[in-house]
């Protein structure tokens, strides 16, 4: 094997975001552009005798031709051993299962999440430590330092491995194990919950449909749901993953789902709904004619675990993110179990799950997840909505308003506001950094303000703090407001606002989100100036 010294100059722009480096395509095929990261990783986390790496992605476009890359880079830096997942494919908690099963050195996901795909659309690179997580921030900091500064890659000459068949192939000294990339996922699905009994209410007649939306999880549902549970071809929607996503957006919501949500709210609609990501770790749940909120679905599952044979021991905790509401603080104080607010982000509920802290975690965001992996699971959280189901024998919208007649209902959204200048996304920031002295105990109709803050955070474990992580206004009564911009996303900026009020009284459940939180709206844009800053009249995206 001959391995190749190649000089390169920094790029300055590689600051990996709340889940790694995300870009458009362009960007990653610029000459040394990707192998200038990956080569910072190696650097960072060093590469110690008879490593392994985990290595695949969601199908993106890019991904194979990447996978080539990395493989090369990776033998040049001496790894031992690669496992890649058959197709360039490995859904990202797959990806986090694998690592852990066979206690890799680590693992590297291409993915951009929930982003688009295709020539025109974004792509995207994290590292995931032996835990199977999230690189913390301690490690992704050090890996921009290094990328800063990097001067060579090292890149072995060495012919593409073949990705389509399963085996073991030779780089030098490094051997490419290209593995299944379903069954190990699958088999810990079964192992955690009862397909016995999900299997039998399928086959009472209950119709679920789900959407893989194009992406990476096709291939896993279709093990799952059809081969493992029995369910009908015709449950199953846009289950081929493509390059492109199909064209389409696979971001698991109101909006960018259409197609599912059409047919949950249809007249011959199944009794239960779902769709994930690009990479398989957030989830949409649909009743019939029916949404649960993802900051509900959270709390559900927790209120609900000890009917799930991998959680019927009980819970050690439960951690959500800050801009999540607070419903599961209400079930964990119901079980007499801690909950952690922690910020955006699943690398933040890695330390807690390992310190044995937590066993469920979730974000507003679409991602719920628990100890099994270390990051967010979409295809877990449908399989914990079935077995649910099965156990209860009840619809998803019983289940739901039974919940909220317990606990109370957190009436709650998101709005996003996609692709807005920086500069104005930041004032808009600014301007509310600026104003917590008047806001502090200012009146707003019947709300008043009790507390704002710029949040920030400090691990319970080993004592690191993050800063800056969103705005809060906090109101009397438990309602609040927080403004926070996104890490997620790869041209302009993406400001979010988050919208709580608790609402405790029963006969006020039914009322729509958006109208019991119209109040919430109105002061939200008031104190802002968003309308003003940004030129946007209306958010992009509404869950």
């Amino acid at each position: 094997m001959q391995v190749r010294t190649v000089s390169t100059t920094p790029f300055q722009d590689q600051k990996p975001g709340t889940s790694g480096l995300r870009k458009r395509v362009a960007a990653f095929r610029q000459a040394h552009y990707l192998e200038n990261f990956v080569q910072s990783i190696f650097d960072t986390i060093g590469v110690p005798p008879h490593a392994t790496l985990v290595l695949g992605g969601d199908g993106r476009y890019y991904n194979r031709e990447a996978i080539q890359i990395i493989l090369r880079m990776a033998a040049a830096n001496g790894f031992r051993r690669v496992l890649a997942g058959q197709g360039g494919i490995l859904s990202t908690p797959a990806a986090s299962c694998v690592i852990r099963k066979y206690q890799t050195h680590g693992g590297i996901i291409l993915s951009a999440s929930h982003n688009p795909g295709g020539p025109d659309g974004d792509f995207g690179i994290k590292y995931n430590a032996a835990n199977g997580g999230p690189a913390p921030e301690k490690i992704t900091e050090a890996i921009y330092a290094q990328s800063k500064k990097i001067a060579h890659y090292r890149i072995a000459d060495a012919p593409d491995v073949v990705l389509d068949r399963p085996g073991d192939y030779e780089i030098g000294g490094m051997t490419v194990t290209v593995i299944d990339p379903v069954s190990d996922y699958a088999g810990l699905m079964e192992s955690l919950f009862d397909f016995a009994a999900i299997r039998t209410l399928l086959a009472g007649g209950f119709r679920i449909r789900f959407d893989a939306m194009h992406a990476v999880t096709g291939p896993y549902a279709q093990e799952i749901f059809l081969n493992r549970l029995g369910a009908s071809a015709d449950s199953l929607m846009n289950a081929v993953p493509l390059p492109d996503f199909g064209g389409g957006h696979p971001d698991p919501n109101l909006t960018y789902a259409h197609e599912l949500v059409e047919l949950l709210y249809g007249g011959d609609a199944p009794d239960f709904g779902a769709a994930s990501d690009g990479d398989g770790d957030r989830n949409m749940i649909l009743g019939k004619h029916f949404f649960v909120n993802p900051s509900d679905s959270l709390a559900i599952l927790a209120a609900n675990a000890h009917l799930v044979p991998g959680y019927a021991q009980g819970l050690a905790g439960i951690a959500r993110s800050m801009p999540t509401s607070a419903a599961a603080d209400r079930v964990a104080e119901a079980l007499g179990i801690p909950c952690y607010e922690t910020p955006t982000g699943w690398k933040f509920f890695g330390n807690l799950m390992d310190a044995g802290k937590v066993t469920l975690c979730g974000e507003e965001s679409f991602g719920t997840g628990s100890d099994h992996v270390r990051e967010k699971d979409g295809l877990w959280a449908v399989l914990f909505w079935l077995n649910i189901i099965a156990a209860r024998r009840q619809p998803v919208e019983t289940i739901v308003r039974e919940h909220w007649a317990r606990f109370g209902r957190n009436f709650y959204s998101r709005h996003d506001y996609e692709g807005i200048p920086l500069d104005a996304a930041s004032g808009v920031m600014k301007l509310l950094l600026g104003s917590f002295a008047q806001l502090q105990g200012a009146q707003f109709g019947n709300l008043k303000v009790k507390l704002c803050d710029d949040f920030s955070y400090t691990d319970p474990v080993d004592g690191s703090v993050s800063t800056g992580q969103g705005v809060r206004i906090l109101f009397t009564g438990g309602s609040r407001i927080v403004f926070r911009l996104s890490g997620t996303g790869t041209e302009g900026a993406t400001l979010r606002v988050y919208l709580e009020a608790f609402e405790p009284d029963v006969s006020k459940h039914h009322l729509d989100a958006q109208q019991a939180l119209a109040p919430l709206i109105t002061i939200a844009l008031q104190i802002s100036g968003l309308r003003k800053r940004t030129g946007r009249e209306k958010p992009t995206v509404i869950t």
